[in-house]
């Protein structure tokens, strides 16, 4: 009897790749076979109010050179993740604990998990500490 494949699904902006990123990949890989990485879109950072410093076509190469990462979708709108979790037969649905309670109504479809972020780093903070710098030049 073979085993069915354990798929994880999360989604993020991705900007500014930091070793925070990097962790939570890591963690996110060790629950299952494959890592599925939905990355915001431009058009869809846009909607959501957020500035990116990497256009999307970078960020997803950053993404897809990580190892491990199994796989980059673009994330578009809020609402594909139902669609992506049935068309891609994902078995945990993974975010940063910064989102919980946010997504449970995918329990339906699978299992929901958050996970800690990583302590002292953040794409913000790095964005403002780079913006201090600047400024001090």
């Amino acid at each position: 009897m073979t085993r069915t494949p354990i798929t994880v699904l999360t989604y993020g902006t991705f900007d500014l790749f930091h070793h925070g990123h990097v962790r939570l990949l890591q963690r996110l890989s060790q629950l299952g076979d494959e890592l599925i990485v939905g990355c915001s879109t431009d058009e869809f950072n846009d909607i959501k109010g957020k500035r990116c410093v990497m256009p999307f076509s970078q960020r997803r190469e950053v993404l897809e050179a990580c190892r491990y990462v199994t796989r980059v979708i673009p994330e578009e709108t809020w609402e594909q993740k139902r669609s992506d979790i049935v068309n891609h037969n994902v078995s945990i649905f993974a975010m940063g604990d910064d989102w919980t309670g946010h997504f449970d109504d995918l329990g339906d479809l699978t299992r929901v998990l958050y996970l800690p972020r990583t302590p002292d780093v953040s794409t913000t903070e790095l964005k403002t500490r780079i913006q201090q710098r600047v400024s001090a030049a």
